[in-house]
């Protein structure tokens, strides 16, 4: 579309105008922020020739978004997952550092409280699925130990729900646990299995539209955490799993890629648990974690 010169200067003297109302914003930083934000967007409002039907449009969809977040539910989250942005931001604020596990989203379903299981413990509480043993290390950039580090550690049932799912039931399929003074951890959930994000609301028909899948790739949820050293959000992937190259949400890194080990019934388990002859798996994740920018004197 061939948009005239009288046009484009009454567009960009709306832009000139919305960017010297932020002259007077004594923040320096949420100026940037403000004036990045507008340039950008009108740019696409300009770039894209948005109607205004289209922009009603996308208002009722941020609105549907607000309507349909709860307490348990946080749509925008999912829309940030699934466009991108969140990877992204993740991506920008967890800079490369030796040799330090990759990050990657949060998701919308942690939640604060986990129940703390003893090393070796159970973190499925009752959830339904295949049983899998976890075990690591905790380490710094330097093959160091990270002693006492702290592991919040949530993943889906086999149904592909997290508890906060199901209204009105008990946590499950989640907890937190310590690193022992070799840096060493390990316990038993779930082997993950791929499911849906939540695909009923705005977010779900905007994946429609698109011709895109909801599915996420089979994972289990980390995160890491210890004094002077970087907070790590992760979660790991069992190699073969047929959604690693098509996940919702952009969340796998090759890094993060692991080989879970299928039990045949009646194996031994590493701990002695009885599992009445059915099949489990076992995954080793060792983490490294990096400093803080504190640490580093500014890099991290």
């Amino acid at each position: 579309m061939t948009v005239s010169s009288e046009q484009t200067a009454r567009e960009a003297d709306v832009l000139a105008s919305v960017l010297a109302s932020f002259q007077r914003c004594e923040d320096p930083r949420l100026k940037q922020v403000m004036e990045s934000l507008v340039t950008h967007l009108h740019g696409f409002l300009r770039e894209a020739r948005v109607n205004e039907q289209e922009w009603h449009a996308a208002i009722s969809f941020l609105t549907a978004a607000g309507h349909i977040t709860d307490e348990r539910r946080q749509e925008f989250v999912l829309l940030s997952d699934v466009l991108g942005a969140s990877m992204q931001t993740i991506t920008i604020n967890n800079e490369a550092y030796a040799d330090a596990t990759e990050a990657t989203v949060l998701g919308p379903f942690f939640v604060e409280g986990a129940p703390f299981v003893e090393l070796g413990g159970d973190i499925s509480f009752g959830a339904s699925g295949e049983p899998c043993w976890v075990q690591g290390r905790v380490t710094d950039t330097d093959g160091n130990p990270v002693p006492g580090a702290r592991l919040e550690v949530w993943e889906a049932d086999d149904e592909g729900f997290y508890d906060v799912q199901r209204k009105g039931e008990a946590l499950a399929a989640r907890a937190h646990l310590f690193a022992d003074e070799r840096g060493e951890y390990r316990f038993w959930g779930l082997t993950p299995t791929p499911y849906p994000i939540p695909h009923d609301g705005p977010v779900g028909a905007l994946l429609a539209a698109v011709g895109r899948s909801p599915m996420r790739a089979s994972h289990l949820h980390f995160m890491v955490s210890a004094p002077g050293r970087r907070t790590l959000i992760t979660h790991i992937f069992p190699a073969g799993d047929e959604l690693l190259d098509a996940d919702a949400v952009f969340g796998v890194r090759p890094s993060l890629i692991k080989d879970f080990q299928r039990q045949p019934p009646g194996t031994p388990t590493p701990d002695g648990r009885d599992l009445a002859r059915r099949t489990w798996s076992r995954v080793r994740f060792d983490i490294v974690l990096a400093p803080t920018a504190t640490a580093t004197g500014g890099r991290s």
